[in-house]
């Protein structure tokens, strides 16, 4: 099925200024689906924003399906950063007859895009889209680390034990399903009083990484190594506090910062492993001024910015561009292996494969930060080499 019959076309006369866009700003940029599909077939664009018009599973925030267009209308008129933009619109992806029509159109557009080497940047909707984005992976039989930015685990169930596909249990679908394309599941900015303590003996025993927002709040440059392993990332909306982005029927007074959600975004569009992002649970029904919409369009901005200063840091390609460092823990029973970039001085850790795990690779590169290495230097085990040497056994 070609890739126009999924999308609807936008509006441009409530996309755009009555006396049109100033050269400089992200309107006059993007070729966006107004009446031509765009022709992405030759090559010409790096990222594609679309946008996906259902709500139906997402819990206690009815109206964030019409969150696209509220979010377009301030992101044109924001000014682009000194990179030659190569973007595209393609409009919005409608709600099927049902919701599991809109995942596999989902799915298809995002694994399409992604052959194409387009990054896709999905605005929804219900987070529950995240596992259509993650099944897009399944369609390109390729090993996923996700993260998800949530003050929350969505791992809940229905009363009678069965699993659904919401916004509140997502997750579950994506944690058991055949085949398993998912390695790592990383969660940033969880509140406590909202995770049963059930979710949080789950994820320690599938050794996933979970960060509390106590532990991040106020050093949000921690998260960059997180944010560097992931293949895609999905970001709640209602992670953010109410008094920085009221626009969704669940927020809470505490949450990130405004500029705490930019700088995550930035990491996200800087980190050259990811290849699609999701923003989801916007709801411009309960939004200020459009405050959350601007905050949202300024987050798709930090993205971009992002996207376009990526350094090609891909570990020890060539060598002679990082610097090996080792570390021998208490009595000398083993040695750590870092890796660290002449170019960004960020920092990997080597984890090996358990004998007879891979057939081709020796070891596993994992993102970590330059406290790991002082961790092991004092002869102690870094606890996330530890929890990646488990999931590669």
């Amino acid at each position: 099925m070609p890739l126009r019959d999924f999308f609807t076309h936008l509006n441009q006369s409530t996309l755009t200024p009555k006396k049109g866009f100033f050269n400089s700003q992200f309107g006059s940029k993007i070729d966006s689906y107004f009446s031509e599909f765009p022709d992405i077939v030759n090559g010409e664009y790096d990222i594609a924003i679309l946008g996906v018009l259902d709500d139906r599973n997402s819990i206690d925030n009815v109206g964030c399906a019409l969150a696209p267009d509220y979010v377009r209308e301030k992101f044109y008129r924001l000014n682009a950063g000194n990179y030659t933009t190569r973007i595209v619109d393609l409009g919005n992806i409608k709600a099927g007859s049902k919701v599991s029509d809109t995942y596999v159109a989902l799915k298809m557009v995002i694994a399409d895009l992604i052959k194409r080497n387009i990054c896709p940047v999905v605005i929804g909707g219900g987070q529950d889209l995240t596992y259509a984005q993650y099944m897009a992976y399944e369609e390109l039989e390729q090993k996923v680390d996700l993260v998800v930015v949530d003050s929350q685990f969505d791992l809940n169930e229905s009363a009678d034990g069965t699993i659904e596909t919401n916004s509140d249990a997502y997750l579950n679908k994506i944690f058991l399903h055949q085949p398993n394309y998912l390695f790592n599941y990383s969660n940033i900015g969880y509140q406590t009083y909202f995770v049963n303590q059930d979710s949080l003996k789950v994820m320690e025993v599938l050794y996933f990484d979970v960060h509390r927002l106590g532990d991040i709040s106020g050093k949000i440059n921690v998260t960059e190594p997180i944010i560097r392993n992931a293949n895609m990332l999905s970001f709640d909306m209602s992670a953010i506090r109410f008094s920085d982005a009221c626009g969704n029927a669940n927020a809470g007074p505490n949450g990130l910062y405004g500029e705490e959600a930019c700088q995550i975004c930035r990491y996200a569009g800087m980190n050259d492993k990811l290849t699609s992002i999701g923003f989801y649970e916007f709801n411009p029904a309960f939004d200020t001024n459009g405050a959350t919409a601007m905050l949202l369009a300024q987050m798709i901005w930090c993205f971009a910015d992002g996207f376009y200063n990526r350094k090609k840091d891909l570990p020890l390609q060539p060598k002679s561009q990082y610097l090996i460092y080792r570390a021998s823990l208490k009595e000398g029973t083993y040695e750590l292996i870092f890796v660290k970039s002449k170019k960004t001085d960020r920092w990997w850790m080597q984890v090996p494969y358990p004998t007879g795990n891979s057939k081709n690779e020796r070891y596993h590169l994992v993102p970590c930060q330059y406290e790991d290495y002082q961790t092991a230097m004092v002869g102690e085990m870094p606890d996330l080499w530890w929890r990646t040497y488990q999931k590669l056994n």
